[in-house]
């Protein structure tokens, strides 16, 4: 009797379960981005949210929330209610931050679980028109003339932008002087304007300041060169061979959130990525879709965070 009992209670949690998937949502979603207004991973955010809102009859909001290389917006998600209305949309900055601020409010691995990933892309080296560096050979070259006295633009401690340039830093041997910004926007802005030399900026958010002359790009960070800037070389090709570095997107959510409710989620933003409509404007972003489910993000994430370790410890990264 108490066996059949216990299973008619575990029917019941089972199909209770099941339909809070299916009713999900039954409110508004509110995404937050940890990063301002017109980064690549808000630009992702927005592309996304806005279908998922149409897909589930239900209002999803986007709320920047930028600062701290992306750690204030996660530890607004991290200490929201467990049921799926919050969600994060973060870059690979979200495994790097967890060996850069030794006293963070909250537990990258413990406090959040992966849900899905967005895209990837590469980001671009780009520097302004009267730096005078045509190629990255001028740059290094400038850079090991004058120790100390090149700088770099990130959009915060921790994010991917900065991440990317500390490994260019790593790879080249070079010595050179990280300035932090709240945002790529603002990143971008001081590197066209020449108050600091060079950025790894997201590849969509610096499209249209490289097509008007604003910037001048040098490099690709991926592997292989970027379809939208098929004449501009990857920096392995440019002197330092078997450099590779991509900046992925993804969307997580508070730890306890329902695995029902996660996949219902997942699943969703899959779907919401094989749009045609989706497809172009991510291909217009120089962005490609990683198909993954949470098991597969999660384990992803994970290697993120080991490479992510050995990076910072050898680039004696910390917090400013």
């Amino acid at each position: 009797m108490n066996t059949r009992r216990a299973l008619f209670a575990a029917s019941l949690a089972l199909l209770a379960s099941l339909s809070i998937a299916q009713d999900f949502p039954t409110k508004p979603v509110k995404i937050i981005v940890p990063f301002t207004a017109g980064s690549a991973t808000d630009i992702l955010a927005r592309t996304v949210g806005q279908k998922l809102g149409e897909m589930w009859g239900q209002t999803v909001t986007v709320e920047n929330r930028p600062g701290a290389g992306g750690t204030i917006g996660a530890n607004a998600v991290a200490k929201s209610a467990p049921d799926g209305t919050t969600l994060m949309v973060h870059s690979s900055g979200h495994a790097v931050n967890a060996f850069i601020y030794p006293t963070l409010p909250y537990d990258t691995q413990k406090d959040f679980v992966a849900v899905v990933p967005l895209g990837g892309q590469p980001n671009v080296l780009v520097v302004a028109p009267g730096s005078g560096y045509k190629t990255v050979a001028d740059l290094l070259a400038d850079a090991k003339k004058r120790p100390g006295a090149i700088s770099f633009a990130s959009a915060g401690i921790g994010s991917a932008t900065h991440f990317n340039a500390e490994k260019f830093k790593l790879a080249a041997g070079i010595d050179v002087l990280h300035v932090p910004y709240k945002g790529t926007p603002e990143a971008m802005t001081d590197t066209l304007t020449g108050r600091v030399q060079y950025f790894f900026a997201p590849i969509s958010a610096a499209m249209s300041q490289v097509r008007e002359g604003k910037l001048v790009a040098l490099a690709v960070s991926s592997a292989k060169r970027s379809s939208l800037l098929p004449d501009v070389p990857t920096v392995a090709e440019s002197g330092l061979p078997g450099f590779d570095y991509n900046l992925w997107v993804g969307v997580f959510a508070p730890a306890g959130t329902p695995a029902d409710v996660l996949d219902k989620i997942g699943r969703s933003v899959n779907r919401v990525l094989g749009e045609a409509d989706v497809k172009a404007r991510m291909a217009a972003l120089g962005a490609e879709a990683m198909t993954m489910t949470p098991a597969e993000f999660d384990k992803f994430v994970r290697a993120e965070m080991d490479d992510a370790a050995k990076v910072v410890k050898a680039a004696g990264i910390k917090a400013q």
